[in-house]
């Protein structure tokens, strides 16, 4: 089997006819010779809702119990989702955490993955099915249900593209990639065609919200290429993989072969890929993410920067991968806009 994974966040799901959206996606893949795995975030704000609705009941209830609560929500996706794709004539099952056979640790609400057992899985699609796999749950040995920590049905989907041996584990939320800065901030920001684990790794402890970091920790050590991209159109997303690896793989996780030479140069020749913002009360945390960022060249264009418009550095450290710049709250964006211009070049 061609076994292709496919996630879609909250935001992605958020009405019924989102949810049909992401059936549609599903069933086109499943036209196209793959056997998909559809893994769903709860829908909108649901999960939000049910917190609110548990301090109602509770001010401080039992982790358990929370856990049992806040699972529901990705329940209620996968079994709308199995439900929209049967209308539409598709074969499809909804199938919780639990019967995905995702065993965890008993770390409530913040759970980690042991062991997977797919059986399920497997028979359901050998039957043609489309399996819909409620994210962010597992369950412990003892048979009490878990969740995943916040964003936590990325790493069911990259846990499962791994116990599966999946061609590739498709990402899909409300952006339409990665980009060299928060296009909200930076109105010149790029998507960027393909980065690695390690800047995806770099970014999110960063603060900037682009996947779980223990997913892409769990894809980078079991090697699955993941694909970011939006449920709202059909432009190519952005690739995240090793690749400064050259060993053979699928065909279909390849990006396009024009994107390969250009970030070769990137690698051989260093600088800076993108940047983020992270903004505490008194200050404002730039980082910049790349290779060869401790070179005096990179020191040198950033200090210029700063001083040229007048932005203070209150704190500079600068890393093989990363540089982190401390400035005054008022001064971050523009820094931040200034950076981008030097580095990206818009």
């Amino acid at each position: 089997m061609k076994i292709k994974i496919m996630k879609f966040g909250g935001t992605s799901l958020s009405d019924p006819e989102k949810i049909r959206l992401a059936a549609g996606h599903a069933a086109g893949e499943k036209k196209k010779g793959f056997s998909v795995v559809l893994v769903l975030s709860a829908p909108g704000q649901v999960t939000d809702e049910l917190l609110e609705l548990a301090r109602r009941i509770n001010p401080s209830p039992k982790a358990r119990e929370l856990d049992a609560l806040l699972s529901t929500g990705e329940s209620l996706s996968a079994a709308l989702a199995a439900m929209a794709l049967e209308a539409e004539g598709h074969r499809a099952v909804s199938i919780s955490g639990a019967q995905a056979g995702i065993l965890t640790d008993s770390a409530f609400s913040n759970a980690s993955v042991l062991d997977i057992n797919p059986k399920r899985i497997i028979s359901e699609l050998k039957k043609g099915k489309i399996a819909v796999v409620a994210g962010f749950q597992g369950i412990t040995r003892s048979g009490d249900i878990t969740t995943l920590g916040r964003g936590g049905s990325d790493l069911t989907a990259v846990a499962l593209a791994a116990a599966l041996k999946a061609e590739i584990c498709e990402l899909y939320s409300d952006v339409k990639g990665i980009y060299t800065a928060n296009p909200a901030l930076v109105s010149s920001a790029r998507k960027l065609p393909r980065v690695s684990y390690e800047e995806v790794m770099a970014m999110a402890e960063a603060g900037t919200e682009v996947r779980q970091l223990r997913a892409v920790v769990y894809a980078k050590k079991h090697k699955i290429p993941l694909v970011l991209r939006s449920s709202f159109d059909s432009e190519p997303g952005t690739w995240v993989g090793d690749f400064k690896h050259t060993g053979k793989s699928p065909e279909v996780t390849a990006p396009p072969a024009s994107l390969q030479k250009t970030d070769i140069q990137f690698e051989a020749s260093g600088g800076v890929r993108c940047l983020s913002i992270r903004k505490h009360e008194k200050s404002a945390e730039i980082t910049l993410i790349g290779s060869k960022l401790n070179n005096r060249k990179i020191k040198k264009a950033v200090l210029s920067a700063a001083l040229t418009n007048g932005c203070r550095l209150t704190r500079a450290a600068y890393f093989p991968g990363k540089a982190v710049l401390l400035t005054d709250t008022q001064h971050g964006e523009k820094l931040l806009k200034v950076l981008h211009k030097v580095f990206i070049g818009c």
